[in-house]
């Protein structure tokens, strides 16, 4: 059975980029193989991993949709759901111990709930292929509500160091419990600290809104570098602040 961990928080945080790495840590653990999930509409863990995405989920449906719409017939003589079905197992990109599956955004009309359903449906088809399922979620709290996974051993709320962005995360975690989702641990991720230090008004947040700190990454300038030059996430130095900090992080979650 895989171990299912979910990054969730508010945008601007730096949430892909911790989750990036956090998918890298685990890897240099040898706790794979590991299936991502990017439900994020604005896909970019790829870039954070530095993997290439032929197709989303996203872009599949529009297809099918497409093909509906001009009166065509699918491929040897297919129904819509055989050719969804048939485009979701060649959607998967493979990387270096790692699997990725991309939500994407969808161009046409209708629901988007549509598109939802089909990585959910996917995802609990082949997650069982997997030691771990790391999932990036969309900023806020639309997609936790949509269930994508069955259980969450592990819900990482990242926020960066203000009291919005903290109050922000604490939404998401009743969110979590006001719909009853399967949720075993909850907790928080303070991202881009001067230093590595909350001041007061932050740890008085925290502690308001009982939420469990399980560590602080301090702001690092690395990563708008690598960023800007278009360089993956995951090559940044052993001894980079960021990197260091989510080391820590993972080690406290005690992941066997």
């Amino acid at each position: 059975m895989s171990y299912n961990i979910a990054v969730a928080g508010k945008g601007g945080t730096g949430k892909t980029s911790l989750t990036g790495l956090l998918i890298d840590i685990l890897l240099k653990e040898n706790k794979k193989p590991i299936l991502v999930v990017d439900a994020d509409a604005n896909a970019n863990i790829n870039e954070v991993l530095g993997i290439d995405v032929e197709a989303t989920i996203g872009q599949i449906r529009e297809e099918a949709n497409m093909t509906e719409r001009r009166g065509d017939s699918f491929p040897g003589g297919m129904t819509k759901a055989q050719f969804l079905q048939w485009k979701l197992n060649s959607i998967i990109e493979e990387g270096d111990g790692y699997d990725l599956l991309v939500m994407g955004r969808s161009e046409g009309e209708g629901c988007y709930c549509f598109v939802n359903g089909i990585l959910r449906e996917q995802v609990q088809k082949v997650s069982g292929q997997y030691n771990y399922v790391v999932t990036d979620n969309e900023a806020g709290m639309e997609h936790l509500s949509r269930k994508t996974s069955k259980h969450t051993d592990t819900l990482l709320l990242v926020s960066d160091c203000s009291r919005r962005s903290i109050q922000a995360v604490a939404r998401i975690r009743d969110l979590a419990r006001e719909l009853n989702l399967s949720v075993g641990s909850v907790y928080l991720i303070v991202n881009k600290a001067p230093q590595g230090i909350l001041n007061d008004g932050v740890k008085e947040e925290i502690k308001k809104h009982n939420l469990n700190l399980l560590g602080v990454v301090p702001l690092d300038e690395l990563i708008y570098e690598y960023d800007s030059n278009g360089i993956p996430l995951v090559k940044l130095p052993e001894d980079s602040k960021s990197r260091m900090a989510m080391e820590d992080i993972v080690a406290k979650l005690e992941l066997k």
